[in-house]
């Protein structure tokens, strides 16, 4: 039976379905649900969403949202950030922006959720890119501000962490933390213009070389050893 026919065949029971028999049916046929969602039905109940609470109303509330999973969908974000659906990259910035507000990581996968139904998708390193660095100074010190590829600024913060991973060839790969455990890679553009803003702290006896901003302080690698990881 072919998807279409599926859900022309079942929409009239599923009328009459209470709730808990209804996340019963999802369940069961998450398989066929997932073939059937496309970028368009999940942008259209995000828009529904978005018109609901009005554009103030700042990003949806993914953590609060439990629906049934409905299976993994052939939707991929690319190591450069690049969002890909069934192997062809998803031409419309506007669309990944909106995407991206419902993107949200659990234990064992990341998911595109709405308070109806939820579907994985495949990440290869991190969802997001940082692809821009604002500076600015005030009574603390610096404040290191960063645009994504989906025009999120973030300041790094002990609410934003920066972290640094060492990559297999050597050197450092820097990452800032956008929001619940959502990571932006950092370009390695940016990352030289983070090395020109390095400063040196002694920590637990040892002269760290690391990135300070909004008062929290990010350890990049022992000072004797810089030159190794740069």
């Amino acid at each position: 039976m072919t998807t279409a026919i599926f859900f022309d065949h079942a929409k009239e029971d599923i009328k009459n379905l209470t709730q808990k028999d209804y996340d019963r049916f999802l369940v069961a046929n998450s398989g066929r649900i997932a073939a059937m969602m496309n970028l368009e039905t999940i942008a259209k109940q995000v828009g529904e969403l978005e018109q609901k609470s009005g554009p103030s109303k700042g990003l949806p509330p993914v953590h609060l949202w439990h629906p049934p999973f409905c299976g993994d969908i052939d939707m991929r974000i690319a190591g450069d950030g690049s969002w890909q659906y069934m192997g062809t990259p998803i031409g419309r910035p506007a669309m990944v922006r909106l995407f991206a507000t419902i993107l949200r990581r659990d234990p064992d996968r990341y998911v595109l959720v709405t308070p109806v139904e939820m579907v994985g998708i495949r990440v290869d390193d991190a969802p997001f890119v940082a692809v821009e660095l604002l500076v600015e100074k005030n009574s603390e010190g610096s404040i290191l501000n960063f645009r994504t590829n989906v025009d999120e600024w973030v300041a790094a913060s002990e609410l934003h962490p920066l972290r640094f991973e060492l990559e297999a060839t050597g050197g450092l790969k820097p990452y800032i933390m956008v929001r619940n455990d959502l990571w932006a890679k950092v370009t390695r553009a940016l990352y030289y213009e983070l090395i020109g803003l390095t400063v040196t702290r002694e920590i637990d006896g040892v002269a760290m070389l690391g990135l300070g901003s909004h008062g929290a302080f990010f350890p990049m690698a022992p000072a004797s050893d810089f030159d190794e990881v740069i």
